[in-house]
């Protein structure tokens, strides 16, 4: 028997041969070219021993696989980018076969003439999930930690290795699509209901049940392999299919906007598919695959939605040689809405955590929406009773600060005022232990100014945490001009434990992602005084990729809370920091019309009781002389959106806010939403080159304003042909040095 390193083999008495992936050095199995050798390997091992009846394929670690390798990825991103500049043509044959080369190796495992069954015990995704599908038979635990999915288009591509030519002969051709197009992950129980795996048992039995399915005779054979296979529901050509497909395509307009090349393929993949033998199907599959790899789509959201993420979840801007940090107790000053989540969130991490407030009813008070949150997480089943017991029970409210004598971390959450925070500071340092840090959950307080009040502002930080807490994936890290190496990499520690990710960002006013909410919702402000129509001002956001409208944004927000940053702002800079007209809109739907947002059930929507839905308010378009929407572009109010959120992304990297542009796309996507199709604020101007984006942003401000005007940065950048992630290159020299 041959050896292998991401491999072991053992064939039992009855000539089964159990291979467990379990890669050296790594916690996930991932597909590289390496595995995916050895697997072949094994394949031609396994069909040459006569010995050997049949195949079960497993993970020797908690999880199956979580898919490709970032380095497969990027490698083929590189290798596309190296032999066009030689050849385009044959560049694109090379892409082509290596975008195959899993297509066909699952092949090649269907068609081996032996059964394999794959026994999927833990998280299965992507590659992994199709080379399940390839084989012959599938038994998956029970457990809650098995989710099985094919999330690709999550990330700008599609299951390219055969998934949607399975998929749509297994399942249904509505939930296939359903499935693909959402990237949804699905429970064991779900995955067997819609006959993309066989059985469901209990993770002690999986190896017996998988080995079983071959003692009891499984053929070798895939369905579509057999004469007669009939597509469930009976394909293309038949009255379901006339009403699923057209419903299909306005379904993914309704929800893409058009933006989302990979989401469209994966419906052309299954319905050309469908209407061929099985190999064609995989070689149109492969075709559409290697077209989306080659979009600006495509790139730019791996590069920010996989890589970089990844890169920022294990620590890409941690402070070399600073020990890990034990976190064994954090405190929370201030149980509000916010202080009450954060203090949800930790424990949820396994972390003890004292809740302050100025008197017990106020910290209790906090502690009682982590239980509101525990009971509806039990509710829907993503915790257990005694895990929501045991989260609750790590979190002490109290209203004395000598509890924090031992924390290693402490969270400030209380009320926006410079005041307040200086007091809680002043109590907090006041017995907190030496090495100890502090952080500031400010939104828009500059943290320097905040850290004045510190007697030890080298370990005072700003952690920023975005609502609702326990939903919001980012966090923004603020460094003071004082805050040392030890605090930043506290603060990474902690954001890892609780599994969020974070960005680092330099001190300013509203940091980053606020800055450029702010532009987004200021956008919507010029555009109602305009007139506008307001349903056209949130459908222009909508088609352009935003995930919510301006308005509704701002609702959420609070308007009064707008008012409040229009009024500090004129307050610190003066009254030509910012738009007269903005401050006359927002001081007329508080004081006048006293619409405060979502919060108060008006603003500028309506919220009337459910189940009616939230609609824009009628007496918004009577505000201002309204154009006729015929007269107004579409296409513009998306550019609009979209420039002014990349200028102000592009004038943070200027001032040095923001020194790794992977920051600047990942925080803009998980912060606001940002058109996720473009892999964030940076890559929208990289992706159409920045040439073409002064050029864009000279005639915005020739038509709409002067806050259009392209940034000293861009127009030297424009004229030297360079790139954000060129010339600020997160991989490079400098970047290793700071």
């Amino acid at each position: 028997m041959m050896t292998y390193k991401n491999f072991t083999i053992e064939t039992d008495a009855d000539g089964i041969a159990l291979v467990t992936w379990d890669m050296p050095d790594k916690s996930m199995n991932v597909f590289t070219v390496e595995v995916m050798d050895e697997i072949e390997k094994i394949l031609d091992q396994t069909v040459a021993d006569d010995g050997i009846k049949g195949v079960v394929f497993t993970s020797g670690k908690s999880s199956f696989s979580g898919g490709a390798d970032l380095t497969m990825i990027k490698g083929m991103f590189s290798m596309l980018e190296e032999e066009k500049a030689k050849d385009p043509t044959a560049a694109v044959q090379k892409l082509f076969d290596a975008a195959g080369r899993m297509t066909w190796l699952w092949r090649k495992i269907e068609t081996n003439g032996k059964p394999w069954v794959s026994a999927i015990n833990g998280t299965c995704m992507g590659g992994a999930t199709e080379l399940s599908l390839a084989c012959h038979g599938r038994v998956a635990s029970n457990a809650k930690s098995v989710k099985i999915g094919l999330p690709e288009v999550k990330v700008g591509i599609f299951p390219g290795a055969g998934g949607t030519q399975r998929v749509a002969r297994l399942a249904n051709t509505q939930d296939a699509l359903q499935m693909m197009t959402t990237g949804q992950t699905l429970s064991a129980a779900r995955a067997k209901a819609m006959n993309l795996v066989h059985q469901v048992v209990e993770p002690g039995e999986l190896i017996n049940a998988a080995k079983q399915m071959i003692k009891d005779g499984l053929k070798p054979v895939a369905p579509w392999d057999e004469k007669g296979f009939k597509v469930p529901g009976g394909g293309i050509w038949t009255p379901a299919a006339a009403q699923l497909w057209p419903a299909a395509s306005a379904i993914m307009r309704r929800e893409t906007a058009g933006n989302y090349p990979a989401a469209l393929a994966i419906l052309k993949s299954v319905y050309e598919g469908l209407q061929v033998p099985f190999d064609t199907g995989l070689r149109i599959e492969q075709r559409y695959f290697t077209e989306i790899v080659q979009t600006t789509e495509a790139y730019s959201m791996i590069r920010s939605l996989f890589v970089s993420m990844q890169e920022l979840n294990k620590g890409a801007r941690r402070p070399a040689g600073q020990p890990k940090s034990e976190i064994k107790k954090v405190g929370v000053v201030g149980a509000g809405f916010m202080g009450a989540s954060i203090a949800y969130v930790t424990a949820a991490a396994g972390i003890n955590v004292v809740l302050i407030d100025r008197d017990m009813e106020a910290a209790g008070k906090g502690k009682t929406h982590s239980e509101g949150l525990v009971a509806g997480a039990v509710g829907k089943g993503k915790l257990t009773k005694d895990e929501g017991e045991k989260l609750l029970s790590l979190i002490t409210p109290s209203d004395d600060y000598g509890t924090l004598a031992d924390a290693d971390l402490v969270i400030e959450a209380v009320f926006e005022d410079r005041d307040v925070k200086k007091a809680v500071i002043e109590k907090v340092e006041a017995v907190l232990p030496e090495g100890a840090i502090f952080a500031s959950n400010t939104s828009t307080l500059p943290i320097t100014g905040l850290a004045g009040n510190s007697k030890r502002p080298v370990d005072f930080i700003g952690i920023h945490f975005f609502s609702p807490v326990e939903k919001m994936m980012l966090t923004e890290v603020i460094l003071g001009k004082e805050t040392g190496d030890k605090a930043l990499a506290v603060a990474l520690d902690y954001v890892a434990a609780i599994k969020k990710t974070p960005i680092v960002v330099n001190d300013t006013r509203g940091f980053f992602v606020n800055r450029c909410v702010l532009r987004y919702m200021s956008e919507s402000y010029n555009m109602l005084i305009e007139g506008v129509p307001p349903v056209m001002i949130e459908n222009a956001a909508k088609f352009a990729g935003m995930p919510v409208g301006p308005l509704a944004l701002n609702d959420e927000v609070a308007i009064d809370l707008s008012y409040k940053i229009l009024k500090a702002t004129v307050a610190d800079l003066g009254e030509k920091a910012i738009d007269p007209r903005h401050m006359e809109l927002v001081a007329r739907m508080v004081e006048k019309e006293e619409r405060f947002g979502r919060k108060n059930g008006k603003g500028f929507y309506d919220y009337p009781a459910k189940p009616a839905k939230k609609h824009v308010w009628p007496g918004l378009k009577d505000l201002y002389p309204q154009q006729k929407p015929e007269a107004v572009d579409v296409k513009t109010l998306q550019e609009r959106f979209l420039a002014t959120i990349a200028l102000e992304a592009a004038r943070t990297v200027e001032e040095g806010i923001v020194t790794d542009p992977r920051e600047a796309d990942v925080g803009s996507i998980l912060g606001f939403g940002f058109a996720p199709y473009t892999g964030g604020a940076l890559s929208y101007i990289d992706g159409m080159g920045v040439k073409t984006f002064v050029e864009l942003c000279e005639r915005l401000a020739k038509d709409y304003g002067p806050h259009f005007t392209p940034t000293p940065l861009l127009k030297d950048m424009a004229a030297k042909g360079e790139t954000f992630y060129g010339r600020f290159d997160p991989y490079g020299e400098a970047a290793k040095a700071a």
